[in-house]
């Protein structure tokens, strides 16, 4: 899933940083959908259910980011955040790969775009 999720997480955290909630929105459906895909795709990795790892380890946080941002709360969003790189952490351990460690961004890593509210 690292493959996948990371230029999306990336761009999520970015974009709630500087409370552009529309792009967050949109990071965040992207994102639970890459999930959505990658559970149909990979029912089981080293024995254990795609599925239900990642309904059990971000299930809840991703929920919490999406109501951050409808919220427009950046306390939170960061809180939220926190919590869904933690799980994504958690997923790795479990699956053997504690070497994939996710945290907040602290820089973007998209030079060509904006993650700055869109001016009115």
């Amino acid at each position: 899933c690292l493959l996948a999720a990371t230029p999306l997480l990336l761009a999520l955290g970015l974009a709630g940083a500087q409370q552009n909630w529309p792009l967050a929105a949109f990071a965040v459906h992207e994102l639970k959908q890459s999930f959505d895909n990658i559970a149909k795709i990979h029912k089981t990795y080293r024995g254990l259910s795609v599925p239900d790892m990642i309904d059990s380890t971000i299930g809840e946080p991703i929920h919490g980011v999406f109501l951050a941002i409808q919220a427009k709360d950046a306390k939170k969003f960061a809180d939220s955040y926190g919590k869904l790189t933690a799980g994504c952490n958690n997923c790795h351990e479990a699956t053997n790969n504690p070497f994939i460690v996710i945290k907040t961004p602290d820089r973007s890593e998209f030079p060509n775009q904006d993650f700055a509210p869109a001016k009115p």
